[in-house]
């Protein structure tokens, strides 16, 4: 029988959310994904000291250098695999300076371009904060989020279902029913429908890919997404499952939807993801563990220099 994985690949281009791309012979998912935390995950393994250590041979450069020519040469071994992009991110610590994201975005696709890499196939990936550009807009919790990324022109955003899911999970506390908050009642996959309908009621062009599930029933009720980002874990509970997969989510099916288009100008931005608590709170949070992870990162290059 077709796996479960098979058949979302049908309605939906599956992106692969590590840095450990050995595995993608065993999933072939058509792109993928990485941040600083996967990839600091990553080169603590055996299998991927090579790369960290070639890396360091770039010692008399300055550390964010040194950094971004380790990202790459994980980007450039997963797109010798995938036939489509790798997303490539950016310092967590720049997501508030506009200057420095857009200078950081170009290093990065001139040494991809240097590898031999076309910029096709790369996207920059920042934080949804109001400075962001056009590139793999992350940590993105709220709507406000994603009308600005499409007004901006980003190519692809990629809203949390998982950390939405467990922000709920936590604020409810004993009173949480994960029954009746499961399946298409689940929170994280109420937040990307909303957002894919938004996009394909009004036409925008920005391609929405779910990120960061904690369960295969979230991937499912978002089949027929533009893309999900899976880790492996997921990628092979799917593969091992031969359960139906039904279509969720079509452009046509969202047409008549009962939506009105919001005007998201900066101060309307602020205040309305100030006002979503959660939205706040998993992005400043996300950010921080980002940030964190880099330079977790850094003192392991520095340690073996």
């Amino acid at each position: 029988m077709t796996s479960a994985l098979d058949q979302i690949k049908q309605y939906t281009t599956v992106v692969a959310d590590t840095g450990d791309f050995q595995q993608f012979i065993e999933f072939k998912p058509q792109e993928a994904t990485t941040n600083p935390s996967l990839i600091l995950k990553a080169v603590q393994k055996d299998n991927y000291k090579p790369l960290l250590e070639k890396t360091v041979d770039h010692k008399n450069k300055p550390m964010g250098q040194i950094i971004d020519h380790l990202l790459i040469a994980f980007g450039t071994e997963i797109l010798k695999i995938v036939p489509g992009r790798v997303s490539t991110e950016g310092d967590a610590r720049l997501s508030f300076d506009i200057k420095a994201s857009i200078n950081k975005g170009r290093e990065i696709i001139k040494l991809y371009e240097a590898a031999s890499m076309s910029r096709d196939r790369v996207l920059i990936k920042l934080a949804s904060t109001w400075e962001g550009i056009h590139c793999n807009m992350t940590l993105l919790f709220s709507l406000a989020q994603a009308i600005a990324c499409a007004e901006a022109g980003a190519q692809l955003i990629s809203p949390f279902v998982g950390r939405i899911y467990d922000w709920y999970k936590k604020a409810a506390g004993a009173d949480w029913d994960e029954v009746k908050n499961g399946g298409a009642n689940d929170p994280g996959v109420q937040s990307v429908r909303r957002i894919y309908a938004y996009y394909k009621k009004f036409g925008y062009k920005t391609e929405v890919m779910g990120a960061s599930f904690r369960t295969v029933s979230q991937i499912t009720e978002l089949a027929g997404c533009d893309l999900l980002t899976i880790s492996p874990d997921l990628l092979k509970k799917l593969a091992d499952s031969n359960e139906k997969v039904e279509r969720k989510l079509s452009p046509e099916g969202m047409k008549n939807e009962n939506i009105e288009k919001i005007a998201v100008d900066e101060p309307t931005f602020r205040f309305l993801v100030n006002d979503d608590a959660m939205a706040t709170e998993k992005l400043a949070e996300g950010i921080r563990a980002f940030a964190a992870d880099a330079i977790k990162l850094e003192k392991l290059i520095t340690a073996l220099q």
